[in-house]
C-alpha cells in the first residue's frame, strides 16, 4: 500500500513536471522560477514576441501604472495619455540630428503607437441611420466619435510626413556634427546652444553651404512649420474643449485683480491697451516668468468667463464691474495668451492646461491631446535643429554682424495674432507637395551648364515644387471663432506684427 502511494505522487509531480533536484535545498531544476507568461509560451528563450509586450503594455493600462494592483492606480484617460508621451520620450529623445531616425526605432515608434491609438476605434456614438433590409426603417447605429475620426487620421498624417522630412536628410553632406567638448567643437562656437551639453555641434564648410542647399533647408523649415501649425491647432482645440477641473476652480481668487496684481490688472483694464506693449513692459527674461505670467492671464480668464456666465447675482463670484467691460477684459487677456502662445512655444505647459490632462476622465481627448503634443515638439526640435545649421551657416557667411546675435525660432515674423484652425491648417497640407530630398530640389532648378556659364545664383522665387507651384510664403491663419477684440484692434492697425512662436 506505502509502495503504490508513493508512486501515484511520483505521476502526479511529473504531471506537473514538478521534477525536483537532488540539491538539499530541494528546488525544482531549471534554477529560478519562470513567469506565467514564459511558462504559457513553453519557456522559450529570446526577447518577447509582440502580442507578450502588447499585453504587458495593456495590462498596464488596466492597472492604472499600479502594478500593486491596490486600485490606487490613475485613471484610464491619464495612463493612456502617460503611455504616449513616455513612449515618445524613449524614441525621439536620441534624435538630437538632422538625420533618419533607425529603422528600427521607426518600427518600434509605429507598432506601439498603433497599439496605443487601436483604442479609438472602440471610441463610438450612436448616430441615425437607414436600415438597408428595404424596409428602409430609420435605425441607430453605432460610429468612431466624430471628433476622432476627424483628427486621428489628420495627426497619423503629420506624423507620416515628420519621419518623411527626416528621410530627407539621408544624403546631405553640406553638414556634420561633432561632439561639444572636443576641439573642433569648440572652434567657432557659438552662444545659440550654450548650456545644452547633450546637444552635438553642427559644423558647416569653411565657405558655407551651398545656394541650392540654403534654399533647400530654408523649403524643409517651412514645411515642417505646417505640421507644428497643425499639430499645434489640434493640441490647442483638444485643451479648450477639455473642461476645467472643480480642483483648479476652487483654488482660484474671487477676483481677478488678486490673481494679476495691481501693475497687471491695471495695464489690462486700462481704456489704451495694446498687447505688445504690454509684453515689452513685464520681465520675460527667464521661461519661469513666461510661465508664471501664463498662469496668471490664464486663471484671470477662466474667472472673468465664469463671472459672465454666472446667473446668481448673491455668489461670491458676482461683481460690480459690467459684463461689456468684463468681456473686454477677458478678450484682451486671451490677445495676450496668443501672443505668448506663438512667441515662446518651448515653455511647459500652463498650471491649467497640466490640470486639464491630469483630471481628464476622457480618453478620446487625452489620446488626442497627447498624441498631438508629442507631434509638435517633435516637429519645434527639427525646426529647432534646421535654424542651428542655418545659424552657423550665417556666422560663415557674415561674421562680424552675427557673432554677436543670437538668432532663434521666434525672429521670423508671421501675420495679426490669430487662432490656428485644424481644418485649415490640414487644407494647407493637402495642397503642399509631398517632401524633397537634397537630389531631387538639386535636379528641379539645377541646370550645371547654365550656371558655368552665366555663373548667376536663381531666387527663391525661381524654384518649383513637383506640381510646377511656385513657393510662397504660407497666407495668414483664418479662424472661425469669435475675435471681436482682435478685429476691432486690426482695423485700428494697433496690431504689429509679432514674431513667430517658433
Amino acid at each position: 500500500m506505502v509502495q503504490f502511494l508513493k508512486r501515484g505522487h511520483s505521476l502526479r509531480k511529473q504531471e506537473r513536471g514538478d521534477v525536483m533536484t537532488n540539491s538539499p535545498t530541494g528546488r525544482p531544476s531549471g534554477g529560478t522560477p519562470k513567469s506565467r507568461l514564459s511558462r504559457e509560451n513553453g519557456c522559450r528563450d529570446g526577447p518577447p514576441s509582440d502580442m507578450d509586450l502588447m499585453k504587458e503594455k495593456f495590462a498596464k493600462l488596466l492597472l492604472g501604472e499600479d502594478m500593486s494592483g491596490g486600485g490606487k492606480g490613475v485613471s484610464s484617460a491619464l495612463a493612456l495619455s502617460n503611455a504616449i508621451t513616455n513612449l515618445a520620450a524613449s524614441v525621439f529623445s536620441e534624435q538630437r540630428r538632422l538625420e533618419p531616425m533607425p529603422a528600427e526605432t521607426k518600427a518600434r515608434w509605429t507598432k506601439e503607437i498603433d497599439w496605443l491609438l487601436s483604442v479609438t476605434d472602440h471610441i463610438v456614438e450612436l448616430v441615425s441611420s437607414r436600415s438597408t433590409d428595404g424596409s428602409n426603417m430609420e435605425i441607430m447605429i453605432t460610429q468612431q466619435r466624430q471628433d476622432l475620426q476627424a483628427n486621428i487620421p489628420a495627426l497619423r498624417k503629420l506624423d507620416a510626413m515628420l519621419l518623411s522630412y527626416l528621410d530627407d536628410f539621408k544624403d546631405q553632406k553640406e553638414f556634420w556634427y561633432v561632439s561639444k567638448g572636443t576641439d573642433e567643437s569648440e572652434k567657432g562656437s557659438t552662444e545659440r546652444n550654450e548650456g545644452k551639453w547633450w546637444l552635438p555641434a553642427v559644423k558647416v564648410p569653411l565657405n558655407g553651404l551651398s545656394e541650392v542647399s540654403r534654399k533647400w533647408l530654408q523649403y524643409q523649415k517651412e514645411s515642417v512649420n505646417q505640421v507644428l501649425k497643425a499639430a499645434m491647432a489640434i493640441n490647442a482645440q483638444v485643451l479648450t474643449e477639455m473642461e476645467v477641473p472643480e480642483a483648479y476652480i476652487e483654488s482660484l481668487p474671487k477676483n481677478g485683480r488678486a490673481i494679476l496684481g495691481d501693475a497687471i490688472y491695471k495695464s489690462i483694464t486700462d481704456d489704451v491697451f495694446d498687447p505688445e506693449q504690454f509684453l515689452e513692459s513685464v520681465d520675460l527674461s527667464t521661461e519661469h516668468k513666461i510661465v508664471d505670467l501664463k498662469n496668471q492671464i490664464e486663471a484671470s480668464v477662466i474667472i472673468w468667463m465664469r463671472k459672465m456666465h454666472n446667473k446668481d447675482s448673491k455668489s461670491s463670484w458676482g461683481s460690480a464691474v459690467s459684463m461689456g467691460k468684463r468681456e473686454q477684459f477677458e478678450d484682451r487677456a486671451e490677445t495676450i495668451l496668443q501672443l505668448i502662445k506663438q512667441r515662446f512655444s518651448g515653455v511647459p505647459q500652463s498650471s491649467l492646461d497640466t490640470c486639464k490632462i491630469q483630471h481628464s476622465s476622457d480618453v478620446g481627448q487625452s489620446i488626442l491631446e497627447s498624441y498631438s503634443r508629442v507631434l509638435e515638439s517633435l516637429a519645434f526640435n527639427v525646426m529647432s535643429q534646421i535654424d542651428d545649421v542655418l545659424y552657423a551657416d550665417s556666422l560663415i557667411q557674415d561674421p562680424p554682424n552675427n557673432s554677436t546675435r543670437r538668432r532663434s525660432l521666434t525672429d521670423s515674423e508671421v501675420g495679426p495674432v490669430k487662432r490656428l484652425d485644424p481644418k485649415k491648417e490640414m487644407e494647407k497640407l493637402n495642397e503642399a507637395p509631398n517632401s524633397m530630398t537634397l537630389s531631387d530640389f538639386m535636379g528641379w532648378n539645377f541646370n550645371p551648364d547654365s550656371e558655368m556659364e552665366n555663373n548667376n545664383l536663381m531666387s527663391t522665387e525661381e524654384i518649383p515644387h513637383k506640381n510646377d507651384v511656385k513657393m510662397k510664403k504660407p497666407p495668414n491663419i483664418v479662424t472661425n471663432k469669435k475675435l471681436s477684440y482682435l478685429e476691432k484692434l486690426e482695423n485700428l492697425k494697433a496690431l504689429r506684427s509679432p514674431t513667430s512662436r517658433h
